[in-house]
């Protein structure tokens, strides 16, 4: 630095409280009076960004509870490419003429990469940094990172909680999933095709993550004291620096895992710490080296140990020098990828859950797969922050008042179709091909499969209605794929309060083995009970009229049918029977509430509703109420008042 000129100071992330906390709801609002703000000069004598050794620029845990970003930044460690894109190379640093006091790092963010610049102001307490930093006292990557990510997310008190998996794809721009180990019962019981917004994750199996074992980033958590961390306390997040299979004295194998703590103590009291008992199953050279590699923070446990007192584990995908993510499952590379924003918003596309009779008109994309390959699709919505209630003494990473402040419950399905023209009623009555099953209060949900050629569309949803966000589809494959929106066809008319309506009112049931046919997948549909009525608004001929009908079924919230119901053109004769017509507005999918209504646009002419269950033989009584306009408005009444008194002002002129 030149002599003289004074050093940067961020205007917009100032050394002062507002960019310590938000709210000061957690432990650090007691240390506001206590910190100072000190450039890394100031606090040792030869800063550096990183040390010499490596193994010295392991992250270690301040005062702020962040865990979770910081098992994130152990992966960029790890992985050069990726540092080098979150913190460029080549920056000015202490004692280099061209300092200036500012740093630069990026962050993925919404699907762009995002630049934050930094002052190299940092908290302290004492002349020592009072949040996180290397094990070696004179590097300073992980404090000026945290930094910039507290900038990003508005203050220090923001990163106080979160997700392994939000900070991962933030450091990375790839994808990362996650998997319990907790015991979620049989596959049965699990009922795939229920919808819920109840977090379900599958079950970790180690053996699916060997093409990519030393390659992907994996995470750890437990949300209550594990019997070997009776330290950890509530909530904690540690990284799995490696895992292998060793040869017991006695031939057997026994899976180890070397984990670490952003604590940067050990915290455990396992069989396989020290001298445990775990060490003499395997031979002395075995044992020497691998307790060679434990570093200050790690240690050792076995894959029984793991699985037993850790909650859940979050994967991160690797990605290549080139940028490409390569699959968790296979270890292929993933050269194609896609991204499209959307929107669900309140009305005309915020539809909710399939339980919901609006879910159709979500919105909707396209992936076209070219070829045969493996294709991974993923769901992202935007964070929304809201001020916090105060938090309690623990904060818990899986509590939902914590993550319902920011997220909508989200899934996406996917349904193959045969081509781009499809009866859309009729296909959400069927099964979707793949799915993310239950509504999730993730900031991410993710799709896996092996697709064949051909069109797919994709809905993605929140699980109440009308509720917003915004969000982001990607698309990762190993072929060739095409990404778009598919354009939603025009809204129906809004039903109004004003003008004169006519309310009819029917009775009726479905009766097994008679008139309880099911839904339309099921040929025993026209055995359905058949209400016809009739629009015949002769001013509606070119504008149609609204109409609004209401099916309620007559049984008890714990024991719901899914009910939903088609309304079929029938001729001249009110009567006819539907046939295998498509219907010209339905309801579906079918729902398990007590009543589904629908508001639609009809031209004059004969119709019938055909009201019925998802499944055939499910008997109940239900109402069906119609709502038709008769009249139109009388605005409109007096428009064409207007206009005739216009027209005779007009000819009077002209007569004079």
């Amino acid at each position: 630095m030149r002599n003289g000129e004074a050093l940067f100071e961020d205007p917009d992330y100032p050394s002062e409280d507002a960019s310590l906390l938000c709210d000061g709801s957690t432990p650090i609002a007691r240390l506001q009076e206590e910190v100072t703000w000190l450039r890394p000069q100031e606090i040792c004598q030869t800063p550096a960004l990183f040390p010499d050794n490596i193994n010295l620029a392991h992250v270690k845990q301040g005062l702020l509870g962040d865990c979770w970003f910081l098992c994130a930044c152990t992966f960029l460690l790890k992985n050069k490419h990726l540092l080098n894109k979150v913190l460029p190379p080549d920056q000015p640093q202490w004692g280099d003429s061209r300092y200036r006091g500012s740093f630069k790092f990026s962050f993925w963010q919404q699907g762009h990469w995002t630049e934050v610049t930094i002052d190299d102001r940092l908290p302290c307490i004492n002349s020592t940094l009072c949040f996180s930093r290397c094990h070696s006292p004179s590097a300073f990557w992980v404090a000026l990172l945290e930094k910039a990510y507290a900038k990003l997310h508005g203050s220090y008190e923001r990163l106080w909680a979160g997700q392994v998996s939000e900070a991962l794809v933030d450091l990375t721009g790839g994808l990362v999933e996650r998997w319990s180990l907790g015991d979620f019962g049989s596959e049965e019981e699990q009922r795939p095709e229920q919808d819920s917004d109840q977090v379900r994750r599958r079950r970790l199996d180690l053996n699916l993550l060997h093409p990519v074992k030393d390659q992907c980033a994996v995470s750890c958590s437990t949300q209550s004291s594990p019997g070997g961390a009776s330290e950890l306390g509530q909530y904690h997040a540690l990284t799995v620096m490696e895992w292998l299979d060793v040869m017991t004295v006695s031939g057997s194998e026994v899976r180890l895992l070397r984990i670490r703590n952003p604590w940067g103590r050990c915290c455990w009291g396992g069989a396989w710490i020290g001298s445990g008992a775990g060490w003499s199953s395997v031979s002395p050279v075995t044992a020497v080296d691998l307790q060679s590699r434990v570093a200050e923070g790690e240690f050792w446990l076995d894959e029984t140990e793991f699985l037993s007192h850790f909650d859940d584990v979050t994967v991160g995908y690797p990605i290549s020098d080139e940028g490409h993510l390569k699959s968790i499952y296979t270890g292929n590379l993933l050269t194609h990828s896609h991204q499209l924003a959307g929107r669900w918003m309140k009305g005309p596309c915020a539809g909710g859950s399939r339980n919901s009779s609006g879910y159709s008109s979500n919105p909707k994309f396209w992936l076209k797969v070219c070829e045969r390959g493996e294709v991974l699709v993923s769901l992202l919505q935007h964070r929304k922050w809201r001020n916090t209630e105060k938090y309690a003494q623990t904060l818990l990473e899986d509590s939902k008042n914590t993550k319902h402040q920011h997220y909508q419950a989200i899934a996406l399905h996917m349904w193959k179709v045969e081509k781009k023209r499809f009866n859309l009623s009729r296909m959400l009555n069927k099964p979707p091909c793949a799915s993310t099953h239950c509504h999730a209060y993730e900031r991410e949900v993710v799709l896996h499969g092996d697709l064949e050629p051909g069109y797919y569309l994709l809905i993605p949803s929140t699980y109440q209605p009308g509720a917003e966000a915004r969000f982001l589809i990607r698309v990762f494959s190993s072929s060739s794929t095409s990404l778009s929106a598919l354009k939603s066809p025009a809204p129906s008319l809004p039903l109004t309060t004003d003008g004169e309506w006519e309310n009819t009112s029917f009775s009726g049931s479905w009766v097994e083995g008679r008139t309880a046919g099911g839904s339309r997948n099921f040929l025993s549909h026209r055995q359905n009970p058949r209400f016809p009525f009739t629009v015949c608004d002769e001013s509606a001929v070119t504008s149609g009229v609204n109409v609004r009908i209401t099916l309620r079924q007559s049984r008890p919230d714990t024991d719901l049918h899914p009910i939903g119901f088609h309304i079929y053109k029938t001729g001249e004769q009110p009567d006819t029977s539907p046939r295998d017509d498509d219907p010209v507005a339905s309801c579906v999918p079918h729902c398990y509430t007590q009543d589904v209504t629908l508001a639609c646009c009809l031209p004059p002419g004969a119709y019938t509703i055909v009201p019925s269950t998802y499944q055939p033989d499910c008997s109940a009584s239900f109402t069906l109420s119609l709502a038709r306009r008769i009249h139109r408005k009388v605005v409109k009444s007096q428009e064409r008042l207007g206009r005739a008194i216009q027209e005779i002002s007009h000819i009077s002129v002209m007569q004079s």
